[in-house]
């Protein structure tokens, strides 16, 4: 399994609010090939709920949730 010092692609969405983060990571994650891990950095308080119900809601896996950090591979096909 991959961790922090090797992720695929890496982003620091900064404070960006949960919608905006949640579509910009929408965007992202589509342009990654299946299995890749993003390591993602979001500051927004809401971001500890809203990044792992989005995992589950669009079947990508959160590998790791340690806000601000969170680590998400990207589902295959």
């Amino acid at each position: 399994m991959k961790d922090a010092g090797n992720a695929d692609v890496v982003w620091d969405a900064a404070d960006l609010a949960c919608g905006v983060l949640l579509l910009k990571l929408r965007g992202r994650m589509e342009g990654m090939r299946a299995g890749q891990v993003l390591r993602l950095v979001a500051q927004d308080a809401g971001a500890a709920e809203d990044v792992p119900a989005w995992c589950r809601l669009t079947g990508h896996a959160l590998l790791s949730a340690e806000p601000p950090v969170y680590l998400i591979r990207r589902k295959e096909g």
